[in-house]
């Protein structure tokens, strides 16, 4: 099964310099009843202006990937940690219990274009933590790369049955998915950047996706294109009540 997802089931947000599209991806099967999609409770794609603040505020029971292709953030948060964050820096907030944040966008590094990505954890009330990871490099050109997930061949660790990975599709290429990391998986492709084929009958375009489920389709890049791949496993255990990655049902 092959589901398209595209932009009119998003959320769009605008404040000053500050706008985001929301995708709740278990809106594409309501009967769900849930607006996340197993572990995956929400992914906010992010365009900000240099110079905006986003204030210190809270999170509670997410696991929170901060993706960027292009500006620089610095990080400040209530486990003492600071850093700047950019298109080679990832950071990984598993913000359990209680854990507060700030995000400044530096001048210098120009518009940031992101992704904030809210992960259900297994359980609640988990200690916070966080992770930085710094990229070899900032694109893997046509193969995929773990960026996130449960199990040590993972840089940057999330507390559920969630894998991330990500590649930048040069023009003309062709790619399947990767061997999936359990049994059950459900595969969420997201074009970030660019437009890819798949199966040569679905168009994906930025800001698009695809729910993959029992299917290794082939993906053809039109244009050159960066993808993130969300892996979860139907009936995993999570805890659906975070302050952003919880059902809103």
């Amino acid at each position: 099964m092959i589901a398209k997802i595209d932009n009119a089931i998003k959320y769009g947000k605008q404040h000053g310099g500050f706008g985001i599209q929301i995708l709740y991806p278990g809106l594409i099967r309501p009967q769900l009843n849930d607006t996340g999609y197993s572990t995956i409770g929400r992914i906010d794609h992010a365009r900000i202006t240099p110079g905006t603040l986003i204030p210190m505020h809270p999170h509670k029971d997410d696991e929170i990937l901060t993706y960027l292709r292009s500006g620089e953030v610095k990080h400040r948060d209530s486990e003492s940690y600071t850093n700047v964050l950019s298109n080679r820096k990832l950071m990984m907030m598993n913000a359990g219990a209680s854990f507060f944040h700030e995000e400044q966008v530096l001048e210098e590094g120009g518009v940031l274009n992101g992704l904030q990505i809210f992960i259900r954890p297994e359980i609640n009330g988990l200690n916070p933590q966080v992770q930085f990871h710094q990229l070899g490099e900032i694109y893997s050109k046509n193969q995929w790369r773990k960026i996130a997930g449960k199990g040590d061949d993972y840089p940057l660790q999330i507390r559920s049955q969630t894998w991330l990975m990500d590649l930048r599709l040069e023009k003309g290429e062709e790619i399947f998915l990767p061997e999936s990391p359990a049994e059950n998986v459900v595969f969420l492709f997201y074009v970030f950047d660019g437009a890819i084929n798949v199966n040569e009958n679905t168009l994906l375009t930025t800001g698009e996706s695809a729910l993959i489920e029992k299917e290794s389709p082939a993906f053809r890049s039109v244009e050159t294109s960066d993808v993130v791949l969300f892996m979860t496993q139907n009936g995993s255990v999570h805890f659906d009540g975070g302050m952003y990655s919880g059902n809103l049902q």
